[in-house]
């Protein structure tokens, strides 16, 4: 257990940097942006290139990695809104929050710290979870969050603006493009690839960093609400589902998969369950501020897993490998 805390610690240590430093004033909270333009924009997307470029086509494009990690999404998903959607939480709120319980924080926390872990071969899985993610389970979550809009068509044009939305996102992209080049076997330009490669070793501590500040950012605002007296918002439970019942699940539906003869292996199920054991994903409160969620309750579900999960996800690692 102390070598796996050794591994994840500087890893949170970062996040707490940023934080404390955010809290504390002294990064100005204008510049937040801009040090998340470089993270999503420059940095991510080379590092996500530089892994999928590095990975055979085949285990990028394994059908039974995608197809058991979507299924668990769809049924996190419909968990957490059944079990939320009630009293003040309607279903804007409950689809945000079912949103942050099935989506993890992969690409600022998972990739780096599994390929860190477990060596470069984690990467594959994580990258087709983070696909799925960015693409399908949010556009769910969004279309499910306009039902209460009264409006015609409300949740096919939320669909519509989340899909260009990730058109505009770089790191689908940049996924897809290092998966053309592993396939084709061609190799960049050295004088590509340096730089490239320099952007990508920035990703790991910038994001982290970047992610503690963001967070503080959150709660410094006036976006953090807390609930009133005796209103029941749903936090801890989502903060349970994403950090004990997603890896769960995922675990169990890879397990079983494997069982039923798919082609699936016992690394990738450990590499989904871990990916699944990573606190909350931390753009969905920026998502539910700008379709009209309680962007607050939002901040405070992504804050406390991120925290809660030093712990947990040190768990989950000495406990599956």
């Amino acid at each position: 257990m102390l070598n796996i805390i050794e591994v994840t610690s500087p890893f949170f240590a970062l996040v707490l940097c940023g934080y404390g430093v955010t809290r504390l004033r002294w990064l100005p909270l204008d510049s937040i942006l801009g040090l998340n333009v470089f993270v999503l924009f420059f940095a991510l997307p080379c590092m996500l290139f530089r892994f999928g470029a590095a990975t055979p086509i085949a285990q990028l494009l394994n059908p039974s990695v995608f197809v058991t990690y979507l299924l668990c999404a769809l049924v996190m998903v419909g968990l957490a809104v059944l079990a939320t959607r009630r009293g003040p939480i309607g279903w804007s709120d409950a689809s945000f929050g079912a949103l942050v319980a099935a989506f993890p924080n992969t690409g600022f926390i998972g990739v780096p710290l599994l390929v860190r872990l477990l060596g470069e071969r984690a990467a594959a899985p994580a990258i087709v979870a983070l696909a799925v993610d960015m693409v399908l389970t949010s556009s769910l979550c969004i279309a499910l969050s306009r039902f209460s809009t009264g409006q015609a068509g409300g949740a096919g044009r939320a669909v519509l603006h989340a899909l260009k939305g990730m058109a505009t996102n770089p790191l689908p992209w940049s996924i897809a493009l290092g998966g053309l080049v592993s396939a084709s076997g061609l190799a960049l330009p050295v004088m590509v690839d340096k730089p490239v490669g320099m952007l990508a070793d920035a990703a790991s501590p910038v994001a982290l960093f970047t992610l503690g500040a963001m967070l503080a950012r959150s709660r410094l605002q006036s976006v953090w609400v807390t609930a009133a007296p005796g209103r029941a918002d749903g936090v801890w439970q989502i903060v349970v589902f994403k950090l004990l019942l997603h890896p769960a699940l995922v675990l169990g539906a890879g397990r079983l998969a494997m069982a039923a003869g798919a082609p699936l292996d016992h690394f990738s199920v450990t590499v989904l369950a871990l990916v699944a054991a990573l606190p909350s994903a931390s753009n969905v409160p920026m998502l539910a501020e700008r379709f009209g969620a309680d962007a607050g309750r939002i901040a405070r579900i992504v804050l406390f897993t991120t925290a809660a999960s030093f712990v947990s996800f040190s768990a989950a690692v000495a406990w599956l490998i």
